[in-house]
């Protein structure tokens, strides 16, 4: 399940949150579907369409969807209600152990950095519940950037916070659009499945 990053030379690593560090995609997929119906959506939200938005703004989520189906929802509500949904359940947390390795491994010896598509509290509250928190004295997520994933900007702002060369970084992603915005920014992408198994992108 691990990998072995003395394979490349690299000067920091990058994480993402959801999927990556910890196992909360089927926890915000259930709490999309609930906010969605709560909203009275006319669209089925499917499991299939939720993995493809993974790392992307949940604001911009609803917006592509109100586009897609051409529906008014209030992305601010929905967001506001998954939400809620989603922490009353974050109990349930579980940690992506293969990653969290990784993590430990190089805290103290490496810079270590969160780039994530989720709000930053949600970010903050899934690293705490399962412990991660402290190991991560960096954490980008959309508000601090123009563009979300799968632009570069949060991958390059990671960078430039821990005083390291893009180039020299290597990324944690299980979503396309962060792996191809890491790519973009010049960094070298491990790609995380759903089981946890880790392999070069």
């Amino acid at each position: 399940m691990g990998i072995d990053l003395s394979e490349h030379s690299f000067d920091a690593i990058i994480f993402d949150n959801d999927g990556t560090l910890v196992h909360s995609m089927p926890l915000h997929f259930i709490a999309w579907a609930e906010s969605f119906r709560l909203h009275d959506a006319p669209f089925e939200f499917s499991e299939e369409y939720f993995y493809t938005q993974a790392g992307i703004a949940e604001v911009d989520t609803v917006k592509a969807l109100n586009a897609m189906h051409g529906t008014d929802l209030d992305p601010h509500a929905v967001m506001k209600a998954k939400m809620e949904i989603f922490y009353a359940r974050m109990g349930d947390l579980q940690v992506v152990e293969s990653v969290a390795a990784v993590a430990r491994q190089y805290h103290g010896s490496k810079p270590i950095a969160v780039a994530s598509g989720s709000e930053e509290h949600t970010v903050r509250e899934c690293l705490s519940h399962t412990g991660l928190l402290p190991l991560f004295p960096i954490i980008i997520t959309p508000k601090d950037v123009k563009h979300g994933k799968p632009a570069p900007d949060m991958f390059l702002l990671a960078a430039e916070k821990m005083a390291v060369d893009p180039g020299r970084c290597i990324v944690f992603e299980d979503g396309r659009s962060g792996a191809i915005g890491a790519q973009a920014a010049g960094m070298k992408v491990v790609w995380v499945s759903q089981d946890g198994a880790l392999r070069w992108y």
